[in-house]
This record gives C-alpha cells, sequence and structure tokens, in this order.
C-alpha cells in the first residue's frame, strides 16, 4: 500500500477528489477557501476585541480548520512517510521555458537556484516577506485566496470569483515573463 502512494498518480485523480470535495461542501451549505482560516485564527487569538472584522462567531468555521490541520498533516506525512527522492516528471516544454528565463530545473517543486537554503539573503528575505505580505492583502481584498474563488466561487458560477481568477492567472504571467526576471536578474 505504502508504494502505491509513493508513485506518482494521474493528474485526473485530484480533479476526481476536488469534484468530490466540491459536491460535499455545496451539499452542507459550505464554501471552500484556505485563506478564511486566517481570519479565524485570528479572532481566536483575540483581535476580534480591537477590530470588527475579527469579531464573528468562529465556531462557524471548525470545520475549515479541521481542513487545514489535515493539510498539514497530509503534507508532512508526505513529506516523511511517503517520501520519494526520484526527480520530479515534468515536460520537456516546461523545462525549456524555466531554462529561457535563466532558472535551472533541479527535479525539485521549488528550483533550489530561487529557493535553496544557499541563496538566503536579505534580499531574497525582503522578496518573500513582501511577497507574503502582497498575497495575504491581495486574499483580503479579493474576498478569498486562488483556492476560494477558483474552485468554490466558480462552482457556484459567482462572476466576482470569475473576474478574480482571470486577475490571478494574469498577475501569474506578468510575474513570471516580467517581474521574475527583473528581481533576480534571470
Amino acid at each position: 500500500m505504502i508504494e502505491l502512494l509513493k508513485q506518482p498518480w494521474p493528474w485526473y485523480t485530484s480533479g476526481i477528489a476536488i469534484a468530490i470535495i466540491m459536491v460535499t461542501l455545496l451539499y452542507f451549505g459550505k464554501s471552500f477557501g484556505f485563506s478564511s482560516n486566517l481570519r479565524t485564527i485570528c479572532t481566536l487569538a483575540g483581535a476580534g476585541k480591537k477590530v470588527a472584522f475579527f469579531d464573528f462567531d468562529w465556531k462557524t468555521q471548525k470545520w475549515n480548520l479541521l481542513f487545514l490541520v489535515g493539510s498539514i498533516l497530509g503534507g508532512i506525512i508526505s513529506a516523511t512517510l511517503l517520501k520519494n527522492d526520484a526527480p520530479l516528471k515534468i515536460s520537456a516544454a516546461t523545462v525549456k521555458d524555466l531554462n529561457d528565463i535563466g532558472i535551472h530545473f533541479d527535479g525539485q517543486f521549488n528550483p533550489g537556484q530561487l529557493f535553496g537554503v544557499h541563496n538566503i539573503s536579505f534580499k531574497n528575505v525582503l522578496i518573500m516577506l513582501f511577497g507574503g505580505v502582497l498575497v495575504g492583502f491581495g486574499s483580503r481584498y479579493a474576498g478569498g485566496c486562488t483556492s476560494g474563488h477558483a474552485i468554490s466561487g466558480l462552482s457556484n458560477l459567482q462572476l466576482p470569483s470569475l473576474i478574480a481568477v482571470a486577475g490571478f492567472f494574469m498577475g501569474g504571467l506578468i510575474m513570471t515573463h516580467l517581474l521574475l526576471p527583473l528581481i533576480f536578474g534571470l
């Protein structure tokens, strides 16, 4: 069983799992979104005493906190018990595209050239910190994160989610083709 879990699964497996989760959430009247857990955690920490946005009944989001804990545990299990040291297999076109912008594909999820321990510098930490602030601000400003809008919002046929997802894709393209080469000098 462990060997089966360590093997790469077909791409459509995740789509089937997401569809099952979405149907279940829709049935129970819930909507999926990961960034809403940040609001719940801030409420649990007492932020509702100072800021009205965090003053809500966090108990209605217990299921989403459980999903967050399960995601963290799943990541730990897959990184330790189910670890597969084989290099990641991606398309040759993607490897070429990475090479074209100066990033060497080393077979890992996160290229060591950008995220490796040997590349820790003040500049890289500042970039990641600034990026994290932008992601946090953006998910709040957009009323949800990429998973909430792209999976839950589009499933509910919400126009604001369609607009947000189009913005996410445009931002990703701008980052990949314009900003990433400028920031890292690639």
